[in-house]
């Protein structure tokens, strides 16, 4: 079965709804019935594409329904289509319903996730360095190229957010920053939260105290801190109550707290970047920098995986990996393949000319 959207947009007839030409008519009980079939089966495709095409489509359902009431090969196709539909509003597979933006704004999403468990990460060998010297070189580089893969991501997340924020600031300027204001709001809540309870809890940071080794001066304290205190919730211990109900109320609800909080900053980043009305200059920035930041995230996953594998212990096992570290390195490939791929996707349809000027929702 053809969707619209393959066979492009057609009318519907100016007699109302196509009927089968042959067997007899659906009786009212029948007609509803297979309408609500046809509205649970179009539920398969994204919103936005239910939006343009959803009236349209409806109607073929409930004509062929009322042909062929059971066909299992009819609920396979609309699942395939509509699966690979949702695919493309991602921007992860190439479908009409894609945009550049939609590939943009999944890679983003994918970095926000890569950033959450590489930070993890990262804070805990900070921890580690403050204590004591690594024994290990492998422990040593991995270090060094996390901290400047972290330190170029950073940068190029600031990159990313200028044409976004410019924008943004020209479509208030011209009075058309309604539909902004809820994804502001939502990701401005979710970065306050995330900078106050960070740098609260950051007080507690178990590097405190800790030694001036050679070297250890690579990371700043307050930055380790605060990483460290942002990703409280990517943790084993969860998989110990007994354990987790030694720590605190206050630093196990912020536990609770700090994802969500996270999860409302990229939600409302991702509604955003979809939403912003950016020039095709801009979004051939924004996927340069997307590019860039998938140079650095493979630069880190690398350094990561070198201090998985070389399995260091070193005093108190300040730098001993277990299996949370392997499931950060999983997650972070997963992201970075995603991101990947829908980085790639953004780039054929930049180059295709889709998806430059309309707003996905």
């Amino acid at each position: 079965m053809t969707t619209p959207a393959e066979e492009g947009p057609r009318r519907p007839p100016a007699d109302g709804p196509s009927r089968p030409e042959d067997g007899p008519p659906a009786t009212t009980g029948g007609a509803a019935g297979q309408a609500h079939r046809a509205e649970r089966l179009l539920r398969w495709y994204p919103a936005s594409w239910r939006d343009r095409y959803g009236a349209e489509f409806t109607e073929l359902l409930i004509a062929d329904l009322a042909e062929r009431p059971r066909d299992w090969r009819r609920s396979a196709d609309v699942a395939r289509s509509g699966v690979l539909a949702r695919l493309g509003a991602a921007g992860l597979a190439s479908h009409p319903a894609g945009t550049a933006r939609a590939g943009l704004a999944t890679l983003a999403c994918a970095c926000a996730v890569f950033l959450t468990f590489a930070a993890a990460m990262w804070a805990q060998l900070a921890i580690g360095w403050q204590w004591a010297p690594p024994a290990t070189r492998a422990t040593r580089v991995a270090m060094i190229v996390m901290s400047g893969a972290m330190l170029l991501l950073a940068v190029l997340a600031v990159l990313a957010v200028i044409p976004a924020g410019w924008a943004g600031l020209r479509a208030i300027r011209h009075r058309r920053g309604r539909d902004l204001r809820g994804p502001a709001l939502l990701a401005g809540a979710g970065a306050l939260v995330l900078a106050v309870g960070g740098r609260h809890f950051g007080n507690g940071w178990p590097g405190t105290g800790g030694h001036w080794w050679p070297h250890q001066g690579l990371v700043p304290g307050g930055v380790a801190a605060f990483g460290w205190a942002s990703t409280l919730s990517v943790t084993s211990y969860w998989a110990h109550p007994a354990a987790l109900a030694s720590f605190p109320a206050a630093e196990v609800a912020w536990m609770v707290v700090s994802p969500a909080a996270i999860c409302c900053l990229v939600t409302g980043t991702i509604r955003l970047l979809r939403r912003l009305e950016l020039s095709p200059r801009a979004i051939r920035f924004e996927s340069w920098v997307g590019g860039a930041a998938g140079l650095a995230m493979t630069a880190f996953l690398a350094g990561a995986l070198s201090w998985v594998t070389e399995g260091e212990s070193g005093p108190r096992g300040l730098f001993q990996t277990g299996l949370v570290d392997a499931a950060c390195l999983a997650v972070m490939g997963l992201a970075l393949v995603t991101g990947g791929r829908a980085l790639l996707l953004a780039w054929r349809a930049a180059g295709a000319g889709t998806g430059w000027g309309t707003a996905s929702r």
